[in-house]
C-alpha cells in the first residue's frame, strides 16, 4: 500500500500557523511550550528554558548574533553618516561661494546707486553733507532756546487767536 503524499491523511496534522508538521514526535508536544516569537529579557528565555527542562548557554549564542548583526548595522550607519557629512560640507562650500557673490554684487549695486544719485565722488559728497549736519547741530544747541521759545509763545497765542475770530 501507498503512504498518502498528498497531506490530507490523518497523519498529517497542521500547527498553530497552519503549517504541517513534519512527524508525529512534533504533533506530540505541549503547544504551550512552542515560542514562535523572540523573547522580551533574558530572564523571561530562562523561565521558558526551565519549562522545557533544558539550559542552553544564553549568553555564547546572544552575544555572537548581536556583536555579528550590530557590528554590520553600525558600519552601514556609520558609512551613510559619512556620506551624509561630505554632502552636508558640499552644500556649505556651495552656500558659502553664493554668499560671497551676494556680497560682491551688493557692494557693486550700492557703488553703483551711490555713483548715480550723487555724482562722481559720491562719498565725498556724503562725507561733506554729515559734516554740515554736525556744525548745524552744535550751534543749535549753543542758541538760548528756552528764552527765544518763551519769548515766541504769546506772539503764536496771538496769531492762532486772530484766525480763530476771523472764522
Amino acid at each position: 500500500m501507498f503512504k498518502n503524499e498528498s497531506g490530507t491523511g490523518a497523519d498529517n496534522r497542521l500547527d498553530d500557523a497552519g503549517i504541517p508538521l513534519a512527524n508525529k514526535e512534533e504533533a506530540d508536544i505541549n503547544p504551550d511550550l512552542i515560542r514562535r516569537e523572540g523573547f522580551a529579557s533574558e530572564a523571561e528565555y530562562r523561565a521558558y528554558l526551565a519549562t522545557l527542562g533544558g539550559e542552553i548557554p544564553f549568553d555564547a549564542y546572544v552575544a555572537e548574533t548581536v556583536e555579528t548583526s550590530e557590528g554590520h548595522a553600525l558600519e552601514g550607519h556609520l558609512r551613510e553618516l559619512r556620506e551624509e557629512l561630505e554632502n552636508l560640507q558640499a552644500r556649505l562650500q556651495v552656500i558659502r561661494r553664493q554668499a560671497a557673490t551676494v556680497l560682491t554684487e551688493n557692494a557693486r549695486w550700492a557703488d553703483a546707486s551711490a555713483h548715480a544719485q550723487l555724482g562722481d565722488r559720491p562719498w565725498l559728497k556724503l562725507a561733506g553733507a554729515m559734516a554740515a549736519a554736525f556744525v548745524v547741530t552744535r550751534g543749535l544747541r549753543r542758541l538760548p532756546l528756552g528764552t527765544v521759545a518763551t519769548a515766541a509763545l504769546p506772539l503764536a497765542a496771538a496769531a492762532i487767536n486772530r484766525k480763530l475770530a476771523r472764522d
